[in-house]
């Protein structure tokens, strides 16, 4: 099948590499342009740039996707299909209206749950115990099209976003394939969405990352390792920044309780700070400027003690 694949970060990379193992013909690869990254502001081309250069296959890197000059640049590709995973453009009605059997989108979540952004991170924040990847025929809303096929996978207690993004990305790739395939053979009907049963998953942003201690220490846990690798939780102590990176909600073996945000206990394992209903124990941390380290070497770096706070107390 001709295929023109639109994407850009690397949760795009396992489905674009997964369509040509099966065999399609990428006609071209369009992603975002490159973008300047790093002290030096260098240039750096998009996960998908990269595999496409290793294919050799022909890219497109527009501004913006309703450009003319690009929109009559893909229609002169022919494409029976247009394959988008988080390319990062909303689409225009030509170009969703090009090829014969329309413009398929991937999208981590199983859908109308989770339309938008971040979807992965939202689902591990909000703690789901389920989620998937879903795909879908494009429209002109924001991941409201028909949907086609789904996949779920089940969200472990303490999966991180960057482990499942890893696992819904080959998911993604896997469920595409079969896609395709249903769809040549006209054995899939589309579906359309419930938009009554539809949420959003917004863009993450600054506010969304401060850990709020007063919260219940399952729903930190959630924060943390729905933020984890990208951009971290954070809090303060001291006045120093500090993100955490890995928390536990194995049982407390201390008596005393604390005022929220105080440390209350420390071992081997790390330190437990009191939450909403009770102290969760902090395993991993990175002050600003710093590598991560464990628990323990922070406590003996930085002379925390029983006593100290977390949070407002220290801003």
């Amino acid at each position: 099948m001709g295929i023109v694949f639109m994407g850009t970060p690397h949760f795009a990379v396992e489905t674009f590499e997964q369509l040509i193992q099966a065999g399609h013909q990428i006609l071209g690869v369009v992603t975002q342009p490159d973008r300047p990254k790093g002290r030096g502001n260098k240039l750096n081309p998009s996960p998908v740039k990269v595999k496409a250069l290793d294919y050799g296959l022909p890219i497109y890197q527009p501004e913006k996707v309703r450009d003319p000059i690009f929109i009559k640049k893909l229609a002169d590709l022919k494409p029976e299909v247009i394959v988008v995973v988080a390319y990062g453009q909303i689409l225009p009605k030509e170009i969703l209206e090009l090829p014969p059997l329309g413009c398929i989108n991937v999208h981590a979540s199983l859908l109308p749950k989770y339309r938008g952004a971040a979807p992965i991170h939202w689902a591990i924040i909000n703690g789901e115990k389920e989620t998937g990847v879903t795909t879908m025929l494009m429209d002109q809303g924001l991941d409201t099209g028909n949907m086609l096929l789904n996949t779920s996978v089940e969200i472990g207690s303490d999966v991180t976003t960057g482990e499942l993004h890893d696992k819904l990305a080959v998911l993604g790739g896997q469920l595409l394939t079969k896609t395709l395939y249903m769809l040549a053979k006209g054995e899939i009907t589309p579906q359309p969405q419930d938009d009554g049963q539809a949420t959003y998953a917004s863009l993450i942003n600054k506010e969304h990352e401060l850990i709020n201690w007063q919260k219940k220490a399952q729903d930190i846990h959630n924060l943390i390792r729905g933020m984890n690798p990208w951009p971290g939780a954070y809090s303060f102590f001291m006045g120093t920044r500090l993100k955490v990176w890995e928390t536990s909600l194995q049982d407390y073996p201390g008596s005393n309780s604390g005022s929220i945000g105080e440390i209350v206990y420390q071992d081997d394992l790390g330190f437990w700070v009191q939450t909403g209903d009770k102290p969760v124990l902090i395993k991993k941390i990175q002050p600003a400027g710093k590598n991560i380290m464990t628990a323990n070497s922070f406590v003996n770096g930085y002379g925390l003690s029983l006593g100290q706070f977390l949070g407002d107390k220290n801003e």
